[in-house]
């Protein structure tokens, strides 16, 4: 009797790893839902939905994308994490719930570090952008100098204290010596942006990707971009590391899979993702939004959420953030 009992056992030990193989090899045979854990309106509920469009053409499965939004991303993430670990329940998401929200936060009800990496979608620069109307300032020094100026007469729009936007906004008043600006959240890139449109507030750090139309129509200006150098899309804009050496903010758009789910499942994601971006019509759709391809695999996701866990927290630690 012990014999066949250790014989079911090391049966079912040996075909864990074949189950996993047979599940990707089938893998998707029905609708997988994709989360985005922050409102419509901005690039990181814009990616997501392009890529899911050419996925379900390609597998001829419905990829639906859910906008489950709240607590600066972490319900989203925490209904990914109580998800069954098959591939059919995805997080798309901004840095946040992943490398932001752990320094900020002393208990979450998800472990980021439990997900598994798909790939990096694609990443877009942040961009310092200021209101036409309200702000008499066409460069860089100019603003600066007229925020030192004039100090707290200023507002600045974020997602919250555990977005990108905010943080960058911290980096910047510290690089340029300890400028004075008031912050104001918002829900979500959308009502952020309508806000600096309409008036409410005069500066706000994006991502490039649903405000370059805003620049080019003149109504918002872009002063200086937050990637290495000086972007395609805005040639005549600085990049902010021209001014204050090192300074870079980049926001980038990932997919991970709930904890436990096979690497194979993975794999096989990623392996997509990667061809799904380079289709001209993908790739253009992108170019649209300022996005720069990545499509990486997970084990180059991997690398890159420890490198900005670290990057960040930095950030949250020299400018003492405290989550609201």
């Amino acid at each position: 009797m012990n014999s066949l009992r250790y014989t079911w056992l090391a049966g079912l030990l040996f075909a864990s790893p074949a189950w996993a193989q047979d599940s990707a090899a089938v893998y998707p045979s029905r609708a997988i839902r994709v989360i985005v854990p922050f409102p419509a309106g901005g690039a990181a509920d814009a990616l997501p939905r392009i890529v899911a469009e050419r996925l379900a053409a390609r597998w001829g499965q419905a990829v639906i994308v859910e906008n489950r939004v709240g607590a600066s991303g972490s319900i989203g993430a925490e209904a990914v994490a109580r998800a069954d670990p098959d591939g059919y329940t995805l997080l798309a998401t901004p840095p946040a719930p992943l490398v932001i929200n752990p320094s900020l936060y002393d208990k979450l009800p998800y472990d980021p570090a439990q997900f598994v990496p798909v790939s990096v979608i694609a990443a877009i620069p942040s961009v310092l952008l200021v209101s036409a109307a309200k702000v008499p300032a066409s460069t860089l020094p100019e603003f600066v100098a007229l925020v030192r100026a004039n100090p707290d007469k200023f507002n600045y729009a974020s997602q919250g204290t555990t977005t990108v936007s905010f943080l960058t906004t911290e980096m910047f008043k510290t690089a340029a010596g300890g400028l004075k600006i008031t912050h104001i959240p918002y829900k979500g890139t959308a009502p952020g942006l309508a806000a600096l449109l309409a008036g409410e507030v005069e500066v706000m750090f994006d991502n490039l990707g649903v405000t370059v139309q805003h620049v080019r129509s003149g109504r918002l200006r872009a002063l200086a971009v937050g990637s290495e150098r000086r972007v395609p899309s805005l040639p005549d804009v600085p990049a902010m590391a021209e001014f204050y050496p090192g300074f870079v903010s980049v926001a980038w758009f990932s997919l991970s899979a709930p904890p436990r789910t096979p690497t194979a499942i993975a794999e096989k994601l990623s392996r997509t993702i990667a061809e799904v971006l380079r289709e001209p019509e993908v790739a253009k759709r992108l170019a649209d939004l300022s996005a720069e391809r990545i499509g990486s695999t997970p084990a180059a996701m991997t690398a890159l959420l420890k490198d900005d866990t670290e990057r960040w927290r930095a950030v949250i630690r020299a400018a003492g953030v405290k989550a609201e």
